[in-house]
């Protein structure tokens, strides 16, 4: 295989790291996740374009250019196809492996593999690798949320129309009770950017999402919430609207980030 061959570049998919979007696996902000990248927390962000070598090697390339990346995302999203070619100027780093799993890989080459950091490459490491789902944490609870607000109607509807603000008795109860303590905090002292995000719902709704500490909070701002705890694995706990919730959600939303239009 010749050299060019190698070290092209072919793209399977990309995802963007700005403040009202991000892949929430990498952390619970937009500051934590440019952190696991090693990369500056520019409010204007960055693409990243998941690809291979011709090798099959993983590699990571972050892009200045936003713009570029979220237009061939949109175009993808649509069945239309997108040519995505970083230009070099807009190249701020290129990564070893993926942050993501990703089930696909680029036809005629040998499986997706780790790129041997030897020679040239012994500096470059550590090699990005997605979080391990046989195990629950951080990772796991965000990926958690991200399913709850991909499949909203599912999950809806296996719960109760009639659950409370937040139900009776018992320690469960005070765990919720401690987390919606914390989002109400973040109305009195904005957290970092991306703790709170705000996307299009059907109608006029909004779908919500607040991470922190140990928790994250998926809902509707016309409809109730989830809970995910670090300290209750795989567990989901249901927040009804009651008198409460729909002032808390509206109040959320006004300081959400959301994505560019």
């Amino acid at each position: 295989m010749a050299a060019e061959e190698e070290d092209s570049l072919y793209v399977l998919t990309a995802v963007l790291l700005t403040p009202a979007q991000f892949p929430s696996v990498l952390g619970d902000d937009y500051p934590a996740a440019c952190a696991v990248l090693e990369l500056e927390p520019y409010a204007e962000g960055y693409g990243l374009v998941l690809g291979q070598d011709g090798a099959g090697a993983r590699w990571t390339v972050v892009t200045e250019d936003v713009t570029q990346v979220a237009c061939a995302i949109a175009a993808w999203d649509c069945g239309v196809e997108s040519d995505l070619s970083p230009d070099e100027r807009d190249v701020v780093t290129v990564l070893p492996g993926w942050p993501l799993a990703l089930a696909v890989s680029a036809p005629g080459l040998p499986e997706p593999h780790d790129p041997a950091l030897e020679g040239e490459l012994g500096g470059i490491g550590p090699v990005l690798v997605p979080p391990d789902t046989s195990d629950w944490g951080p990772a796991q609870r965000r990926l958690g949320a991200d399913e709850i607000a991909l499949q909203w109607a599912q999950w809806r509807a296996q719960a109760e129309d009639d659950v409370e603000f937040v139900e009776s008795g018992g320690e469960p109860d005070e765990q919720v009770r401690r987390v919606l303590e914390e989002v109400r905090g973040y109305l009195k002292t904005p957290p970092p950017p991306g703790r709170v995000r705000s996307a299009f719902a059907s109608g006029d709704a909004r779908t919500l999402r607040a991470d922190g500490p140990g928790w994250s909070v998926v809902a509707r701002t016309d409809d109730i919430a989830f809970v995910l705890l670090d300290e209750a694995p795989g567990e989901i706990r249901t927040v009804g609207r009651g008198r409460e919730l729909p002032q808390l959600l509206t109040a959320l939303d006004g300081i959400a980030l959301r994505p560019a239009a």
